[in-house]
């Protein structure tokens, strides 16, 4: 089997078993790509199928000189292991040689959250009298209210909401599905957006075979490209000049349910992390809420609150 056949194998097993999206299987194939390029400009190897034990490991020195962050050398990495998985699992390698490699350490770092009174700012700012600013409105409830990616978002179909019970489901990553709530206002509002203004944006398109909730004013599916202009110009509408994301909407929405004192259980479910692990270095929790949990929990501290009281 050449190189080139094992690749296409490994993407059909993304593409068809796994059902990843079209951007992570780019992913793969690019990392898997580079380190052929490696291969063959270092000749560490015939080929991707020939390498030997110590390659992986030099590799990773090859990334560090580069200056490669340590975040992109995980994610290289991982994307390796992961083929090489496939192929020792279709017999097509002896062993994955990119297990237990000496990598460098990640640093820790706390995602950017914005406030509610920004979030609120940035809703506020929507014309709710226009098609386009009523959408908007919309997709801010779902970034911030639901905790979506942006993936989710957009592939979001309407028989994928059930208005009665005030849930979405949603196709999260890995084909792993899972139900988030909607707040009242966020479901009536999502209600009248696909009867009303949706109706008029699909009229644009001169098709009524799209489901996809979310369209731009073209009337066809929003993109991901399309979101991050929105919130760019929702910004901007407001008179502010700050950074925003889809991903800071989703860290904001776990950030507030867990400041409010949800059990870190119950926001990996909604986030649809798989590890708890995930969960606790995708949020974080201010620290005198922190404190608080704390007075109120401990029976020590409880104790000695109490005794400062009757003082």
């Amino acid at each position: 089997m050449t190189d080139e056949e094992a690749l296409n194998e490994f993407i059909n097993d993304l593409t068809v078993i796994k059902n990843y999206s079209p951007n992570t299987i780019e992913s793969y194939k690019n990392d898997i790509l580079e380190f052929q390029a490696f291969l063959k400009t270092e000749k560490m190897a015939r080929g991707l199928l020939f390498i030997r034990n110590k390659v992986p490991q030099n590799y990773v020195s090859y990334l560090s000189r580069k200056d490669f962050a340590s975040t992109t050398i995980h994610r290289k990495i991982s994307s390796l292991s992961s083929f090489y998985d496939f192929l020792v699992k279709e017999n097509l390698f002896p062993e994955n040689y990119f297990i237990g490699l000496d990598e460098p350490k990640i640093p820790k770092r706390l995602p950017k959250v914005i406030s509610t009174d920004e979030i609120q700012m940035m809703m506020d700012s929507c014309d709710k009298e226009n098609k386009l600013g009523f959408r908007n409105y919309c997709l801010l409830g779902c970034l911030f209210g639901c905790g979506l990616r942006v993936s989710e978002l957009c592939n979001m179909e309407i028989k994928d909401i059930d208005f009665r019970e005030r849930t979405i489901q949603i196709h999260g990553k890995g084909s792993k599905d899972r139900i988030v709530i909607m707040y009242d206002e966020l479901a009536s509002s999502l209600k009248h957006y696909i009867t009303t203004f949706r109706v008029e944006l699909l009229y644009n398109s001169g098709s009524t075979e799209n489901r996809h909730v979310f369209l731009n004013k073209n009337g066809t599916t929003l993109t991901r490209v399309g979101v991050r202009k929105i919130l760019e110009k929702v910004v901007n509408d407001c008179g502010e000049t700050f950074h925003i994301s889809p991903h800071m909407l989703r860290h904001s929405f776990a950030t507030a349910l867990l400041n409010k004192g949800m059990d870190l259980r119950y926001v990996q479910e909604l986030l649809g992390h798989e590890s708890l692990s995930t969960t606790q270095i995708y949020t974080h929790v201010g620290y005198e809420t922190i404190k608080k949990s704390y007075s109120i929990a401990h029976p020590r501290a409880m104790k000695i609150d109490n005794k400062k009281i009757k003082n």
